[in-house]
């Protein structure tokens, strides 16, 4: 699969090909849908390629610095998402000042009809485009008449209501990790590189892996959680652990010990010999085991609970 990272690095002589385009944060359950309808049209026009574009950095970091949600996914993961939801190549365009201010209609013939010379294009059917997001699935239709592409704007209904980012960066705040996993159609994974912490779980006998909780990511509500760690990208040296491992998932500031960074600290189970340190890994949320997080009054109480949160975990992991 092709990665593209702004319109100059597609190849002159691309297309024609089918093109989405949208956020796409999270790839959930409405998106893959958007891309399966884009994969049967290119079908139907004769194998054409299937492009899915998306944006870096949101486009309300950019219009309301400040104001914008926390990412689902990041863009490396997103692409890969695009991919195996049925996309042959994905657009990540530079989302900046002066793209905000391009009209629709620069926006069209600048990508959709210069750059990636579509024949379909398939979006949601709320879908908003251009300076002051004036341009909208209809503005699409009539340009298409005239540039020679077809379009069709999609519901992303679920069962019980749309399938949205809002609506899945709204369970993870609330800590439903089950509920955001229906939605986005697997788990919910949060991803980064495993730092040095305070080594208090390798002392308590409970070894954990430690990555940030960005505050541009989409983090679950602070608790306890089971769930798998896999090794991504190990560090140089680093031992490659191919398979998920089951986990424990501690997320939040560590309050027994006056924490004050939140971090997503992950206790695979029964192993302490694992080299992670540098390595890229991924944490993927399968239940929440409790709620937020406590400060106990003496180690002997945090052991205890510890112990039950294991045992939680690993009674949900085997099932």
């Amino acid at each position: 699969m092709h990665v593209w990272h702004g319109l100059g690095e597609v190849d002159p002589g691309f297309g024609p090909s089918v093109v989405t385009i949208g956020n796409f944060d999270g790839v959930h359950r409405g998106h893959q849908e958007v891309l399966r309808h884009a994969k049967a049209r290119a079908a139907e026009l004769g194998g054409l390629p299937v492009v899915a574009m998306t944006f870096n950095p949101h486009p309300m970091a950019v219009l309301r610095p400040g104001h914008a949600p926390a990412m689902i996914s990041e863009p490396t993961q997103r692409a890969e998402l695009l991919g195996a939801a049925g996309a042959d190549a994905v657009l990540i365009l530079p989302f900046d000042q002066d793209v905000s201010n391009w009209s629709p209609e620069e926006f069209i013939d600048k990508v959709l009809v210069k750059t990636l010379h579509a024949k379909a294009v398939v979006v949601g059917e709320n879908f908003r485009f251009g300076h002051k997001a004036a341009g909208h699935v209809d503005t699409l239709v009539a340009a298409g008449a005239a540039a020679g592409f077809q379009v069709e704007g999609l519901s992303l209904a679920g069962d019980a209501q749309p399938w949205s980012s809002t609506y899945i960066r709204d369970l993870i705040a609330k800590g439903d990790v089950e509920g955001a996993a229906e939605a986005l159609g697997r788990p919910l994974r949060v991803t980064g590189v495993v730092i040095e912490g305070d080594k208090r779980g390798r002392e308590l006998g409970y070894p954990t892996a430690n990555i940030p909780a960005l505050p541009g990511a989409a983090v679950p509500l602070d608790g306890v959680y089971a769930g798998w760690l896999t090794v991504l990208e190990p560090a140089p040296g680093a031992p490659q652990y191919a398979e998920p491992l089951p986990a424990a998932i501690s997320v939040g500031s560590n309050p027994t010990f006056d924490g004050m960074d939140r971090r997503v600290e992950s206790y695979v189970l029964d192993r302490d010999d694992l080299e992670l340190y540098g390595s890229k890994v991924a944490i993927d949320f399968v239940t929440r085991l409790r709620g937020t997080q406590i400060r106990f009054d003496t180690i002997d109480d945090l052991l205890v609970q510890m112990k039950l949160d294991v045992d939680g975990a690993r009674r949900i992991l085997t099932q």
